[in-house]
C-alpha cells in the first residue's frame, strides 16, 4: 500500500508576498503589502526590480486613479503630470528608491505606490540650519555671489540649527497602509543615505523641484551627488527636475527666483560620474521669461527633468 505525504503549508510570509504580487500583477491593481514599525524596511526582492517590467501606461493610470489618494495630490496632478513622469523614470515594482529633499512627500507617495510590495522608498529630509535669506530683490538682473558651501560638521555646530522631526505630512503618509513601504531618513544632504545602502544598494534617487535651494542653503552639492552616485546600483538612475534659470545665472538666484541654470545643475551632476540618459519635455513652456519667480504674465514655470545613469 502507497502512502501519500499531505502538501506543507505555504509560509504565511509567502502567503502575504503572493497575495500582494497577485495584486500587481493579476488584476494591475498595485496594492502594498502591511505596514511596518518605523525603522523595519519592508521585506524587498532584490531581484525584483532588476527582472521586472517599467510600469505601463495602465498601471501609472491605476496608482494616480487610487480612492485614497487625497484630493490636493489630484489637484498637484495637473501642474506636475505625473503620468508623465512616472514614464520618463521607467519606474518599476521591486525597486529601492530614495527621494531626496521629501518635503510633504508627494513624489515620495507616487513612488511607493508604484514600486509596490515588493519595494521600498526613503523619504530624506535634512536637520534644520538657519540662515539668513539672500539679499537680492525678484527679477535682478545680476546674479549675487554663491554662498559657501556647509559640511555637515559645521552645520551642527552652527548656531541655530536644531533637530528637525520629519515633515507632517510625510509622517501621514508613511501611516497609510497603502504607503507602508514609506520610510523616514533625517540626514544632511552632504550624507542622505542610509548607512545600509550607502554603497550601492539604490536603484532610484528623485529630487523634485528642490536642487536650487540647496544653492542658497549652502549645501555641499558636490559630496551629495557624490553620495548619490556611491549608493546607487550599475544602471541606477538619478532623477533630478527643477525650475529653469536664465542662461549665466548658474544656482546664484536660487533663493529669490527659485531657479537654476538648466546647463549648470547637469555639469555638477555630471562631475559626478553620472552620465546624461535622458531629458523629459513634458513641463517646459518656452514662453516663460524666467526673470521672476512667479512669470507675467501668469503661465507655467519653464521646468526641466534630466534623467542620470550611474554608468
Amino acid at each position: 500500500m502507497r502512502h501519500y505525504r499531505m502538501p506543507r503549508p505555504m509560509p504565511r510570509r509567502s502567503i502575504t508576498w503572493a497575495a500582494g504580487a497577485a495584486a500587481l500583477f493579476g488584476s494591475g491593481l498595485l496594492a502594498l503589502g502591511a505596514c511596518t514599525s518605523p525603522g523595519t524596511p519592508p521585506v524587498a526582492d532584490a531581484t525584483a526590480s532588476k527582472h521586472a517590467a517599467a510600469l505601463s501606461p495602465a498601471q501609472i493610470a491605476t496608482v494616480l486613479a487610487s480612492p485614497d489618494r487625497s484630493e490636493a495630490d489630484r489637484t498637484n496632478d495637473k501642474r506636475r503630470k505625473p503620468d508623465q513622469m512616472l514614464a520618463f523614470i521607467g519606474v518599476r515594482p521591486g525597486m529601492v528608491v530614495l527621494d531626496l529633499s521629501a518635503g510633504g512627500g508627494y513624489t515620495t507617495e507616487l513612488l511607493a505606490r508604484s514600486v509596490g510590495p515588493t519595494g521600498r522608498v526613503y523619504g530624506q529630509t535634512a536637520p534644520r540650519v538657519e540662515r539668513a535669506p539672500p539679499a537680492q530683490p525678484e527679477g535682478a538682473a545680476s546674479p549675487v555671489a554663491p554662498v559657501a558651501p556647509v559640511t555637515p560638521a559645521a552645520a551642527s555646530a552652527t548656531p541655530g540649527a536644531a533637530p528637525r522631526p520629519a515633515p507632517a505630512g510625510l509622517s501621514a503618509r508613511a501611516k497609510n497602509p497603502a504607503a507602508g513601504n514609506i520610510l523616514i531618513v533625517v540626514q544632511p544632504f552632504e550624507n542622505p543615505v542610509p548607512p545600509g545602502l550607502a554603497s550601492s544598494g539604490l536603484d532610484l534617487v528623485t529630487l523634485m523641484f528642490n536642487y536650487h535651494d540647496l544653492g542658497h542653503m549652502g549645501v555641499d552639492r558636490a559630496a551629495m551627488n557624490r553620495a548619490v552616485f556611491a549608493a546607487l546600483k550599475p544602471g541606477g538612475l538619478y532623477v533630478v527636475a527643477d525650475h529653469a534659470g536664465r542662461s549665466g545665472t548658474g544656482i546664484s538666484e536660487a533663493g529669490t527666483l527659485h531657479r537654476v541654470e538648466e546647463s549648470f545643475l547637469r555639469a555638477e551632476v555630471e562631475q559626478a560620474g553620472f552620465r546624461l540618459q535622458g531629458e523629459g519635455q513634458f513641463l517646459r513652456n518656452p514662453s516663460d521669461p524666467r526673470d521672476r519667480n512667479t512669470p507675467e504674465p501668469p503661465q507655467p514655470k519653464d521646468e526641466f527633468v534630466l534623467k542620470f545613469v550611474r554608468p
